[in-house]
């Protein structure tokens, strides 16, 4: 019948697909990679070195530098000396995908980096032309990744895995380039909100922006949605980001603690998404 097996139609009619992996399939939309990461030459016995031909596709564990080669599609509006700031890599989450990273040195000796989460529909070869943009702005530099199944981050985008994939991220903006966590700025726009505050309810930080945050998976398909249902996507960050948070919560502690940057003007504070964060950091 209209070209299905016997197996699909059991499966169709026996497991029908569960309503929260369409919710959460409708809230990802991983583009085409408009990016590839290319092997620098590695030195040899007499200084010189010859790099693979072809970007390379390789595990996270691949040692050596990377350049990055971006494709029509990502329409970088800066030129070589601005492309020669950009420092990609490879790193690891724990549910073992493979994440790539991206560390835009806008200002020598910046003493804010922001870890920005970027929206949906995007990845960071689209992405990077803005990064340099709005660090040499704001005088900061920014590190930013692209999700499991964004870019050539390997896996699939689900909710767990934008969990570890800024956890990785965070870890190697520490460890690789030794940011203390009071010179981070975390920034996440549209689903990066989602992975952005829960880090947030993990770690304490410079200062959180959320710009354009979402509420869930289902509102982010039928903006209409006005209740919440248990095969939502996103449950955890619709809890963080409606803010239905007592003061004395983790998440309240973490971002009334951080210490906002001069550069920054006061925090503010949506009032009609609850209480717990419209009380200002010297009130609490």
């Amino acid at each position: 019948m209209n070209g299905l097996s016997v197996s699909e139609l059991c499966c169709l009619f026996c497991c029908p697909p569960c309503p929260g992996r369409i919710a959460a399939k409708l809230a990802f939309l991983p583009p085409e990679p408009t990016y590839s990461l290319v092997p620098e030459p590695e030195p040899g016995p007499g200084g010189a070195g010859a790099a693979p031909s072809g970007p390379l596709r390789a595990s996270a564990a691949t040692p050596g530098r990377w350049k990055i080669h971006l494709t029509e599609r990502a329409d970088f509006q800066y030129g070589q000396r601005e492309l020669d700031t950009i420092e990609v890599f490879l790193t690891k989450s724990a549910r073992a995908n493979r994440i790539a990273c991206m560390y835009v040195r806008c200002v020598p000796g910046a003493r804010y980096t922001v870890l920005f989460s970027h929206g949906n529909a995007v990845d960071l070869g689209q992405m990077c032309s803005f990064y340099v943009g709005l660090g040499t702005r704001i005088g900061c530099n920014i590190f930013s990744y692209d999700y499991s199944g964004y870019g050539i981050s390997s896996g699939r985008p689900s909710e767990k895995n934008l969990y570890a994939d800024i956890d990785a991220a965070w870890q190697a903006l520490r460890t690789r380039y030794g940011i203390s966590p009071d010179s981070i700025i975390l920034y996440g726009q549209s689903i990066g909100t989602v992975p952005t505050v829960d880090l947030a309810s993990r770690y304490e930080c410079a200062a959180v922006v959320l710009h354009s945050p979402l509420t869930s998976g289902m509102r982010v398909a039928f903006p209409d949605t006005k209740k919440t249902y248990c095969f939502d996507a996103f449950p955890k960050g619709l809890h963080l980001l409606t803010l239905k948070l007592e003061p004395k919560s983790q998440v309240h502690e973490n971002l009334t603690k951080s210490s906002v940057p001069d550069a920054v003007p006061t925090p503010l504070w949506p009032r009609d998404l609850g209480t717990g964060l419209t009380r200002s950091p010297s009130a609490v």
